[in-house]
């Protein structure tokens, strides 16, 4: 059964890189999965009066942002089509409205249907963050943020955050596709965040991915002075790590999304691909 992966992208009131479609084709290429590719335009409801009308003009202004937001989104999917056509890679696109409010929930129901969901990430984005967050916590799939700032290369080293919770064993669970493809598993555990559930646990989890018939070995760092999320993406960069599986902690409270230490350290300051699981 051929994977399906979805790429969500932002229109509106900050648009994503054009950059994220080659990333996202660069990715796909590498799991041979096929790439649908959503625009997620705004749709602004008319609440305008005779007042508002005479004064500001408003229902113009509406139809003047509501059109720029289709003008990007049609961009957007544009250089998506482009990028998957010079890649041999099978792509579907589409394009949905919400109002501004709901936009990170439309993204997070379109999400449902895939094996594994796209998100570009730069780091003055709020929209690209409002998707990304929205489709972590409501869509029940993985989600693997691109950054902007570099090219995705061949993921052959993946860096496992190991601290033996239930959400980490879903990520690595829901990485299957990418260990399967990997030269090389590090597993690493950090061991002055907060109280593990034993000691060994990532040795432990090494193995059972060794006797999986893949490369892996476990390793334990200090996070020190460092945020979590500082010192799990600094360590994997530092062993030649291309992309890191963790949990991702948190929850939605009615769209305030409440995050854990790990992973507001990542959302804050992405550096290399980060497939997060809830």
């Amino acid at each position: 059964m051929k994977l399906m992966a979805s790429l969500s992208l932002a229109t509106y009131p900050d648009a994503s890189s054009s950059k994220i479609g080659a990333n996202a084709v660069a990715l796909v290429q590498q799991i041979d999965a096929a790439l649908h590719a959503v625009a997620i335009n705004v749709d602004i409801p008319d609440v305008s009066n005779a007042l508002s009308n005479y004064l500001l003009d408003l229902p113009y202004k509406i139809q003047e942002v509501e059109a720029t937001s289709r003008k990007s989104g049609k961009d957007l999917l544009k250089a998506v089509t482009q990028e998957a056509a010079r890649g041999g890679v099978t792509l579907t696109t589409q394009e949905l409205t919400a109002p501004p409010a709901l936009m990170g929930d439309v993204a997070a129901n379109h999400s449902r249907y895939f094996d594994v969901c796209l998100v570009g990430w730069a780091p003055a984005n709020q929209t690209a963050r409002m998707l990304a967050e929205a489709i972590l916590f409501g869509s029940g799939r993985p989600t693997l943020l691109l950054p902007d700032s570099q090219d995705v290369e061949v993921l052959g080293h993946v860096v496992i955050a190991w601290d033996g919770s239930r959400v980490a064993a879903r990520a690595v669970a829901d990485a299957r596709v990418f260990l399967e493809l990997a030269s090389m598993v590090t597993v690493v555990t950090v061991t002055d965040e907060k109280p593990l559930p034993g000691q060994g646990i990532g040795e432990r989890l090494a193995l059972g991915l060794r006797m999986r018939g893949l490369v892996a070995e476990a390793v334990s760092i200090q996070a020190g002075d460092s945020s979590i999320g500082t010192a799990l993406q600094e360590h994997a960069l530092k062993i030649g790590g291309n992309l890191l599986v963790m949990g991702g902690y948190g929850h939605s409270r009615i769209r305030d999304f409440v995050l854990g230490g790990a992973t507001e350290g990542i959302l804050a300051d992405l550096r290399l691909p980060v497939l997060l699981s809830h």
